[in-house]
């Protein structure tokens, strides 16, 4: 079984601990050990020189060291006196070394009762008076007295650095795996929901409790499952909406076809004109769908030049100037002279026509359509208002969704198919523009396209 992440993360911090526990005990030691040699070397240096500073004294009141040879107690009552002075200048209490005091000619005179060694490299004080030696004081080395009677001391030492060691890393271990949990928790959770959010359970979320990465992190996650959730609301609604759009024709078609073989209704020119209008309301959807799958997909080829935007407007209004007046509907428009865009002329006449015949089949006779335009912000505003019937906020919000048709006037009988503002707004996006719906000043919907100007265009006098 593989080490989960949480797991190593906690042997990562650990071992990272323990690597730091160990290297600074280990330091602390030698540091420890080289003061403490130090420490012996310096205090037993002071006092061999403070012995044969006081030997040297008492020789020149006695002329030889017969005082010394009949006193061997002489000796330690020095070195108690050293311990007794309260001098700044006395060192630490406490002989920690073996000495001898040697004549002129190096021979014993007191001190340790064994000879001298003859490989002793320890400190070495000569005694002089009037500048003649009359002998020296001599110890052991202060390091080889720590690896002996030391010992003990520095295995107490050791023996509890290693327990303050283990009982740290004990330490670090715990506070190391609650650290390592609480750190891991929104990790985990992130896990979870990527599975649940990969199994197609798009409605999971996970819990945002921080707003460092990690939060930041749960944040988009829960913002591409919610785009997620709503893209599969979108599909289902899309394959539905189609099965849907394209039942009706077809269950016409059939009927009439149907009637003509069983002698019900005669081969006419007004059934095949029945017939043809279903199919020609097939073809239209079918395109429709083409046209929008190209543009979601980017497919669509736009083959972008600067384009007098202004010149496409008014000659999608002259094409449809006709069919307005035949439903005695109103189209006036009142635009700058020119404004140049860098676009597709194709896609955008494409864009004006679909608009104005969504105007044409959903207003009322007797209403009208009114487009104004105006350069404002280096960008072209396009309104497109036309007059009753309206439509509520909440339909206005939905009407560029794919198969949205309002309630009322506005519905299937005009023939609309429901796609034909969903390719606008594709188009106009492409173009680097906006397009929004809101209510019209004559009781209508107003189109509201902003298209950003070339960099050279502006308006034309």
């Amino acid at each position: 079984m593989k080490p989960g992440i949480t797991a190593k993360l906690f042997m990562a911090i650990f071992c990272t601990c323990a690597l730091v526990l160990i290297t600074m005990n280990w330091g602390v030691r030698m540091s420890f050990e080289r003061g403490f040699i130090d420490y012996i070397r310096q205090s037993n240096e002071q006092r061999v020189q403070l012995l044969a500073d006081t030997l040297q004294d008492q020789y020149k009141q006695h002329g030889n060291w017969e005082f010394l040879e009949t006193n061997d107690r002489l000796i330690y009552q020095i070195m108690r006196s050293f311990e007794q002075n309260s001098s700044p200048r006395m060192p630490p209490q406490g002989w920690r070394t073996k000495f001898w005091i040697l004549d002129s000619h190096d021979r014993r005179i007191g001190g340790y009762d064994q000879p001298v060694p003859p490989d002793l490299q320890g400190p070495r004080r000569i005694m002089t008076v009037d500048g003649v030696v009359i002998g020296s004081v001599i110890s052991t080395p202060a390091e080889r007295l720590t690896r002996d009677a030391d010992i003990n001391f520095e295995r107490q030492q050791s023996r509890t650095s290693w327990m303050i060691v283990a009982f740290t890393a004990l330490l670090a271990a715990a506070v190391t795996w609650v650290l390592s949990r609480e750190m891991l928790a929104p990790v985990k959770r992130l896990v979870n929901g990527t599975h649940l959010l990969a199994s197609g359970d798009f409605s999971t979320r996970v819990k945002v409790d921080s707003e460092d990465e990690l939060g930041k992190l749960a944040q988009d996650f829960n913002q591409l499952a919610m785009t997620l959730e709503k893209n599969e609301q979108m599909r289902r609604a899309f394959m539905a909406d189609i099965s849907h759009e394209l039942r009706t024709p077809l269950a016409v078609l059939r009927g009439e076809l149907e009637a003509m073989q069983d002698g019900v209704r005669k081969m006419s020119v007004s059934s095949l004109e029945s017939l043809q209008s279903e199919v020609s309301i097939l073809t239209k959807l079918v395109d429709d769908l083409h046209q929008l799958s190209l543009s979601d997909a980017g497919a669509l080829a736009y083959r972008k030049v600067d384009t007098d935007v202004v010149h496409l407007v008014q000659l999608a209004e002259a094409g449809s100037r006709d069919r307005f007046h035949a439903k005695q509907l109103t189209l006036t428009s009142h635009l700058p002279e020119s404004a140049e865009v860098f676009g597709d002329p194709q896609r955008l006449s494409q864009l004006f026509n679909n608009l104005l015949e969504n105007s044409l089949r959903y207003t009322d006779p007797n209403g009208g359509l009114e487009i104004l335009g105006e350069i404002r912000d280096k960008s072209l505003y396009l309104m497109f208002q036309d007059s009753a019937p309206g439509i509520s906020d909440e339909q206005l919000s939905r009407i560029f969704e794919r198969f949205y048709r309002t309630e009322g006037s506005r519905n299937r009988a005009s023939g609309g198919s429901g796609l034909g503002l969903a390719i606008c707004q594709n188009i106009v996006e492409a173009h680097g523009g906006q397009i929004s719906a809101s209510h019209s000043p004559a009781g209508g919907v107003r189109i509201t396209i902003v298209l950003p100007l070339s960099v050279t265009s502006g308006p034309r006098n």
